[in-house]
């Protein structure tokens, strides 16, 4: 693992971040003390806007007016 000072890392931070992007874990110290990794993430899968598709019903009344009770309470009155 790579250490480097908060100066260092200041300086030098787009140098750092392609080491970890290529896999590499860096530490950053203060005064010789650990006080943060520079660790990378893991990629976001791709989306698939269907994904529910067929699974999730939506009955028709859901689209029934509310009444004035729930509606009012919806309103916060």
């Amino acid at each position: 693992m790579l250490v480097v000072n908060v100066h260092q890392a200041k300086t030098q931070l787009s140098r750092l971040l392609a080491r970890v992007e290529a896999g590499e874990d860096i530490m950053i110290t203060r005064g010789g003390e650990p006080v943060a990794r520079l660790v990378g993430c893991k990629p976001r899968g791709k989306r698939q806007a269907d994904i529910l598709k067929g699974k999730i019903v939506v009955p028709d009344s859901f689209f029934d007016p509310l009444r004035e009770k729930d509606l009012a309470a919806w309103e916060g009155r």
